[in-house]
């Protein structure tokens, strides 16, 4: 299966990381799961996804201290691959590992996903582990000086016969316990403990490799970002998503910035290939950050947020608790005709313009018979913006026929005149639909 396939729509789901950083627990994957499963699956929501270390012991214990213990104890098998901690995961127990928890997701109508760190274990390491289908060991595949600046747990791998093979086995590992997605981390844009950045292409070609020998189809996601756009094609060959950003948080500056990142990335979107805004920090957040809160962006700016990761076709990854879900959140995640957006690919999407104090992107059916446009308001106050229908056709959008309008986060009718002038609040946004 081609790669492409792997993902036909942006993905749409749930990931642990923006609630429970890394200290998730099976119970909670759980909880999670049946909550999708029950009142977001009707909506295309569909991906469950265990984030980073889950194979850690202790996790959280230090959290005043460290994010990721250094050096702490982790699960391993014979042949140095990372298996989920049984303290935490306890159906993994006796060498199952995430099977059991992949078969739940899987008999709930959804999919299973999990976070991975770029290389091999340091410990499996330091122990001289066998690399699965070689003669050589884990030390002899990992490069000690490419080690994560953020993140202890692993080394760099080699890109070498050997190499190649441990990436083979742990793809093996996954498929065999019916993995659907994974987040690899540390190889979008590394920072290594030599100071530089880079790509870590040499891994990237390995992982992707490996998945499609494995027969499996898993998406492959790349973190962290700013993903570097000299690179664009080459992460479209290899991957599915890929960051423009590190970790999206719920602020206004960061939300604004996004906008800009979305501009450069608009020509590498196409089927099976999406950049990725990173997760909706919205809802309820950060209790392992000890910070637990409701997310602090405006209910306008969410809303803005949503529209722009849907008009760009970004993934759609929620981070927030789903059981402590509020319903003005459940009401932003699921407006029909705003998600159709982003799952539709045969629109032809463009921005129309952008300078500092506003946007306009729109979305245009294949068939032309309705026309979104997305005004955004930068500024700190309301302000009256219009786009016509001019600044439209100039940029090859068709725009004859259309006599009806509505405004779509407000469900209401609007008059279709040129120019469509509308009233946005500060950092809000107006989605007008046009239809013949």
């Amino acid at each position: 299966m081609n790669k492409n396939e792997f993902a036909v729509v942006p993905p749409m789901g749930w990931n642990s990381f923006d609630y429970y950083d890394a200290n998730v627990t099976e119970q909670a994957i759980r909880a999670n799961a049946e909550y999708m499963a029950k009142y977001l699956k009707p909506y295309g929501w569909e991906y469950i996804v265990i984030d980073i270390q889950w194979y850690a012991y202790d996790t959280g214990t230090q959290r005043e201290k460290y994010e990721y213990i250094p050096f702490s104890q982790v699960e391993l098998d014979e042949y140095g691959r990372l298996l989920p901690c049984p303290d935490r995961f306890p159906s993994s127990a006796n060498g199952k590992g995430f099977a059991p928890l992949a078969e739940y997701i899987h008999s709930l109508g959804l999919k299973f996903g999990i976070h991975i760190m770029r290389g091999i274990a340091r410990s499996a390491a330091e122990r001289h582990l066998p690399v699965k289908g070689t003669n050589a060991t884990a030390a002899q595949i990992a490069n000690p000086s490419s080690v994560c600046l953020w993140n202890p747990d692993m080394y760099g791998v080699s890109e070498t016969f050997e190499g190649q093979c441990y990436y083979d086995s742990i793809i093996e590992l996954y498929a065999s316990w019916g993995v659907d997605f994974i987040k690899c981390d540390d190889i979008c844009n590394s920072r290594t403990l030599s100071g530089g950045e880079d790509a870590q292409l040499g891994e990237i070609r390995m992982l992707s490799n490996a998945i499609q020998k494995s027969g499996r189809p898993m998406v492959l996601s790349l973190s962290p970002g700013p993903a570097l756009t000299d690179r664009g094609s080459f992460y479209a060959n290899h991957a599915n998503m890929w960051r423009l950003t590190g970790d999206m948080w719920d602020n206004w500056e960061q939300l604004r910035d996004m906008f800009d990142r979305c501009e450069k990335w608009a020509p590498f979107v196409k089927k099976g290939c999406y950049p990725d805004c990173d997760m909706l920090p919205i809802g309820r957040l950060g209790k392992e950050f000890l910070d637990e809160r409701q997310c602090r962006l405006t209910y306008e700016e969410q809303k803005t947020m949503m529209t722009l990761w849907c008009i760009t076709h970004s993934p759609l990854m929620l981070g927030a608790e789903l059981t402590k879900m509020d319903d003005r959140t459940f009401s932003l995640i699921t407006q029909k005709e705003v998600l159709s957006l982003n799952q539709n690919m045969d629109h032809t999407v463009l921005q129309l313009y952008k300078d500092e104090r506003q946007a306009v992107w729109v979305s245009q059916t294949s068939d032309q018979k309705f026309l979104y446009i997305a005004i955004f308001n930068f500024r700190d106050k309301e302000a009256e913006i219009s786009v016509t229908f001019r600044q439209l056709s100039d940029k090859g959008i068709q725009t004859d026929g259309y006599t009806k309008a509505a405004d779509v986060w407000e469900g209401s009718e609007i008059t279709a005149e040129n120019p469509l002038s509308q009233m946005v609040p500060p950092h809000g946004v107006k989605l007008l639909k046009l239809e013949k």
